[in-house]
């Protein structure tokens, strides 16, 4: 019988979410009509103590599909050439494929029942992934159509900044603006960063919530006494 706390899980931790961190590089702001071109996925996973570590990765650059957008100006700001063939390009259909295939293994394995997009301004990641998956016709998207959980929004509570290179510079976490604005990169950032805030918070006392318990405890000690 296994003596890990039942609170120290994934599956307890964010109420059957499996978190996935996402961050994608795209040709444009409009995910229905502008090209997706970079995407990468981390999966994250918890020790026997609670704490959230990052796990598996996969990332790749991505054909963009046919009739699709290309805006010079995104182009420009990822340094991202779409025909260059050295970039070893894939459908993004075949990305997705994989992507999900290892979130519903990590899903099986953590005993979560659907997974949640984590990612520096969600909902634009959670739109690209979302209109790449219906181009596809992919009926086996783990993800929730419409929940995220979103670093920026996290790292305002918790370092008061918004900007990921700014929040993770706050949280003592190493950033290259070289690297920055790659798929790969920005996730492996946004992954350390989600992890450093939600045990920074069970650092603090916030998880398991001790004192929720305690005063249901106490709640009920009282009532016995009457």
């Amino acid at each position: 019988m296994s003596d890990i706390d039942p609170l120290n899980t994934l599956a307890e931790r964010f109420r059957g979410y499996y978190p996935v961190v996402i961050d994608v590089e795209t040709a444009g702001f409009n995910a229905n009509t502008d090209a997706l071109l970079e995407i990468a996925a981390v999966t994250l996973k918890m020790d026997e103590q609670g704490w959230l570590v990052p796990d598996d990765c996969q990332f790749f650059n991505v054909e963009p599909f046919e009739g699709a957008n290309l805006e010079p100006a995104a182009l420009e700001f990822t340094g991202i050439d779409p025909h260059n063939p050295l970039r070893d390009a894939v459908d993004e259909g075949e990305a997705l494929k994989s992507i999900f295939k290892m979130v519903r293994a990590g899903m099986k394995a953590s005993g979560c029942k659907r997974a949640i997009l984590v990612g520096h301004n969600a909902t634009f990641d959670h739109s690209f992934l979302m209109a790449a998956a219906q181009r596809a016709a992919n009926k086996r998207n783990p993800f929730h159509p419409f929940s995220t959980f979103d670093t920026s929004a996290l790292s305002a509570l918790a370092f008061g900044q918004t900007v990921l290179k700014k929040a993770c510079e706050t949280a003592q976490i190493e950033f290259s603006d070289r690297e920055a604005h790659n798929a790969e990169y920005d996730t492996r950032k946004t992954a350390d960063l989600f992890c450093n805030i939600i045990n920074r918070w069970k650092e603090l006392g916030g998880w398991p919530l001790a004192a929720a318990e305690d005063a249901d405890a106490d709640t009920d000690i009282d009532k016995e006494s009457i």
